[in-house]
């Protein structure tokens, strides 16, 4: 019996030790995880920080798809695993971080729990989330907010810029 496949779509953000590296060990580590199998990637993106202390570094930001043969649960944690294992820590809210991997939508699942909300309860605001998510997904609805292209349009690339060597020196 073969196992029901899902769609999930991940918000990646990095701004410490190598950002660029960061979100590329961790797309090689989603694509090496069992069961799970990548489908898009983005570009990468160089934006500012929202939230959190004024005075930490830009991040570098991109969203994939990944289909995978486990729940959206079992799929949390696998994602902070992957974050652990890049030295992850969660001690200022929106604060610095080496590895950050949101899910943003699990096929169309619609969930308020308190450790997993979906789809994503604020990427339908966030420019660092959308102009990625728009570049693999522009047709995704994230819920009641609708469509990843319209909720870009609305809210804009100001702020958000292509990752370029310049920026893979930070």
């Amino acid at each position: 019996m073969t196992a029901r496949a899902h769609v999930a779509w991940l918000g990646l953000g990095s701004n410490l030790d190598g950002p660029a590296a960061h979100i590329s060990g961790a797309v090689e580590a989603l694509a090496a995880t069992p069961g799970a199998e990548m489908l898009a990637v983005s570009s990468f993106y160089r934006t500012a920080p929202v939230g959190g202390p004024a005075d930490q570094p830009a991040f570098c930001n991109a969203c994939v798809a990944v289909r995978v043969s486990f729940g959206a649960r079992a799929l949390l944690v696998a994602t902070q695993r992957i974050e652990q294992a890049h030295g992850r820590v969660r001690d200022v809210r929106w604060g610095p971080r080496t590895l950050d991997i949101d899910m943003l939508a699990f096929d169309d699942l619609m969930r308020d729990d308190p450790d997993l909300t979906l789809p994503h309860p604020r990427a339908a605001e966030r420019g660092f989330v959308l102009v990625p998510l728009a570049e693999i997904a522009p047709a995704l609805t994230l819920g009641r907010h609708g469509r990843v292209a319209d909720l870009l349009d609305r809210v804009g690339q100001v702020g958000v810029e292509p990752w370029t060597q310049v920026w893979a020196q930070a």
